[in-house]
């Protein structure tokens, strides 16, 4: 990793290096996944099948769309009894952390006849996007249904890609099966995102897509928001260790480097005050990369976007962890709890050296769809506000109406909104 002094100048270029892995900066894919929109949207199932059988290489019909009940169970035999039960564990951890968030409808009636209150209701049916391609992240499965199933959601469906043999991975159903997805289609791609936001013969049109997949899933999202509610435009993972001399290096290393093996587009930014914690931690990032099995991954992330940076002072490394706005922040400091008071912007927040960012990822509860690539200074990490939807309750009586109808009719007139205004008066003409 490279490493730098902690300047205004360094930390723009380093700024303008993370936002060039926006999909924003990927136009050139706009055109393809528009084709791919306009044709699913024209000619439906005919259209998805044609898409899958192009790039998965898999003969889908109508018929073996969906995963079937013998799938799932063929599923449970497949996957280590070990792994269903930590999934199982990781599920009543992210459900209990959750449930805590769940809002309610509330009335506030008052003595002079008016009624105000807010009506909170889940959304009727939800896609889930999980990818396919080199592995399997039967995390990302629970951590995108459970807050719906919290929420109460009624329909969740689930579109995953499915090998030649049009079989799905065994841990993403049995993952899938235990938060307790509805429907699993054996779809990925823009394909089925436009499946999603549109609707096919067999493939039911959603409220809202949710979860991430590679550049063409994320413009396809992108591309469908208004026909359909979506959670965010995922970027690559980022991860940010702000420490100071108390750390231990080796522990920050590993860090830096659980993210950095996601992908090449992947950054890990080390910030801190001691310039023998750089050094040190540097020389633990290359014994661990040699060892490590993504090896090749992790170097061409480092050389790219991964960095330390020493600062001046903690203030001054703080102000440049709240201008990047990470997606992955751990504090490794004297006073980690104290710290985070300044931290303004970071999608998830991770205090103190045995409070490793894969804990996020897998256990804890809170849910590891987070915002990146800067978009932590004004979005929040996936959860149950996003599968409910809220409507505003108005009642008033005749005599509170009277109180207050001629302020109303005033500020209607003044708008030059005469029907508005008449409204409101003609319930007092007499």
């Amino acid at each position: 990793m490279r490493t730098l002094k902690l300047t205004e100048e360094t930390k723009n270029n380093i700024l303008e290096n993370l936002l060039k892995r926006s999909p924003n900066q990927y136009r050139e894919y706009e055109d393809r996944v528009n084709e791919i929109l306009a044709n699913v949207r024209e000619n439906g199932d005919k259209a998805v099948f044609e898409y899958t059988l192009k790039f998965d290489k898999a003969d889908l019909n109508k018929d073996n769309l969906k995963v079937t009940k013998a799938e799932i169970e063929e599923a449970y035999t497949k996957v280590d009894e070990k792994l269903i039960d930590v999934i199982r564990k990781a599920i009543a951890n992210i459900r209990d952390y959750h449930a805590k968030q769940k809002q309610y409808s509330w009335f506030d009636s008052k003595d002079n006849g008016t009624i105000l209150g807010q009506k909170v209701t889940p959304l009727e049916s939800v896609g889930v996007y999980v990818p396919g391609g080199t592995a399997a992240y039967p995390s990302s499965v629970l951590m995108n249904v459970l807050p719906a199933k919290v929420a109460g959601v009624k329909n969740i469906y689930m579109t995953t890609p499915c090998g030649a043999d049009g079989k799905v991975y065994p841990v993403t159903l049995v993952a899938a099966n235990e938060a307790g997805v509805d429907t699993i289609y054996k779809i990925g791609g823009a394909q089925a995102i436009a499946a999603l936001a549109y609707g096919t013969e067999s493939v039911k049109k959603v409220d809202k897509i949710c979860g991430p997949g590679n550049i063409y899933v994320a413009l396809a999202k992108k591309a469908v928001y208004g026909f359909v509610s979506i959670d965010s435009i995922a970027g690559p993972s980022e991860i940010m260790v702000l420490a100071d001399e108390s750390a231990t290096p080796k522990y920050v290393a590993a860090d830096l480097l659980s993210q950095a093996e996601h992908d090449p587009l992947a950054s890990a930014i080390l910030v801190t005050t001691s310039e023998k914690l750089a050094g040190e931690v540097s020389e633990w990032v290359d014994k661990f990369t040699k060892e490590l099995s993504r090896k090749d991954i992790i170097e061409k992330s480092l050389e790219n976007y991964g960095y330390i940076l020493v600062a001046d002072n903690m203030e001054d490394a703080v102000n440049t962890v709240n201008d990047i706005a990470v997606e992955h922040l751990e504090i490794i400091t004297k006073n980690p709890f104290d710290t985070m008071t300044r931290v303004k912007n970071a999608g998830a927040i991770f205090l103190g050296e045995y409070s490793s960012e894969p804990l996020g990822d897998y256990f804890a509860g809170p849910n590891h769809i987070l915002p990146t690539n800067g978009t932590a200074k004004f979005f929040s990490p996936l959860s149950v506000d996003d599968f409910i939807k809220k409507s505003s309750i108005i009642s008033y009586s005749r005599e509170a109406l009277e109180k207050d109808y001629k302020d109303i009719v005033y500020f209607a007139k003044a708008e030059g909104l005469t029907a508005h205004a008449n409204s409101i008066s003609v319930r007092f003409e007499d």
